[in-house]
């Protein structure tokens, strides 16, 4: 029988900047003489003098908030915290809007190019760090998660130990997530072998994202994404869609999309990758809006029919979109 392990104890350093401490747990087992030369090889890839710097300056500590000095024993099991030093990010300058908050949630309506908890190059600019400073409420956590470059409703609950209860109800397909999308009104001719589509319609197909790949591969299998996709309206060259996915596989709704010839506008990686940008270009941000979530609360009961107040810019203003005003 496979032996639980014991839950960590809580961290003796606050949040900085809504960003929780890095917390290490030492090995059951080693042949390392003291916690530095551990860490030493643990965190070699953080660059030359970093966690000598860290010692030097007393910011690692064990359980009990004392600094762990260079010459403190290696203790098998045993936690200790320090706070990284953050390479500066760019702003973005666009504000995480509340939907709905009570004492269990917060539902947040993120704006495009905010990525929803920290991962990678973005730490502090993120959804959870911006709402744990601004509503002073540490213990704030994401029940799933948005992609960068998508807007839209994000719920995040209050209560660590209430967390399972609402990461279950995207785990069991019990909410309802309803997107807005921009794309072209016909198939492209470079990115269509299909006749045109007849709304509304299903996709459904095999999706893998392999660990080293920036884009989601549609693969021979049985099928694990489903998306239903209605157009709302059209013009000459544009659509507004309404889609709906039934399952969360990473980037789902955009793979979907350009199946079909319909790539959403603004999107950098299909039908194909697009040379980057630089971090501080905001502008044609992707045409993707989570709009709406629905669900009954599994702590209160309640029923939830929550809505985004963003806007889609290429079909308000195509031409500021476009033009990159």
């Amino acid at each position: 029988m496979r032996r639980r392990r014991t839950p960590a104890p809580p961290s003796p350093l606050p949040q900085r900047n809504g960003v929780d401490p890095v917390q290490v747990r030492l090995p059951g087992e080693g042949t390392w003489e003291t916690v530095r030369e551990y860490l030493v090889e643990r965190l070699s890839g953080a660059g030359e003098g970093v966690v000598e710097g860290l010692f030097a300056r007393g910011r690692v500590v064990g359980v009990d908030g004392q600094a762990v000095t260079e010459t403190t024993p290696f203790t098998p099991g045993t936690y200790v915290w320090f706070h990284r030093d953050l390479t500066p990010e760019v702003p973005v300058p666009y504000p995480v809007d509340i939907v709905y908050r009570d004492t269990h949630i917060v539902v947040a309506d993120k704006p495009h190019f905010l990525a929803t908890t920290p991962r990678g190059s973005h730490i502090a600019e993120t959804a959870l760090a911006r709402l744990r400073h601004d509503l002073s409420l540490p213990t704030l956590g994401a029940a799933h998660r948005l992609d960068r470059l998508t807007a839209g409703l994000v719920l995040f609950t209050i209560r660590p130990e209430e967390r399972g209860a609402y990461q279950t109800l995207f785990r069991d397909r019990r909410i309802h997530k309803v997107y807005e999308a921009v794309a072209p009104n016909s198939p492209t001719p470079h990115t269509s072998a299909s006749p045109t589509p007849t709304f509304p319609l299903t996709l459904t197909s095999r999706m893998e994202k392999p660990r080293t790949s920036l884009i989601t591969l549609e693969l021979p299998g049985p099928p694990n994404a489903i998306t239903h996709i209605t157009k709302l309206t059209h013009r000459t060259d544009l659509a507004r869609y309404r889609l709906t996915p039934e399952t969360g596989q990473t980037h789902q709704l955009r793979v979907h999309m350009a199946s079909l010839g319909l790539p959403l506008l603004g999107d950098p990686l299909y039908p194909e990758i697009q040379p980057p940008v630089p971090p501080t270009d905001f502008h044609r941000p992707l045409q993707l809006l989570a709009r709406e979530l629905h669900f009954t609360d599994p702590i209160t009961g309640r029923d939830h029919h929550l809505h985004s107040g963003r806007t889609l810019e290429a079909w308000e203003s195509y031409e500021e979109w476009a033009g990159g005003s």
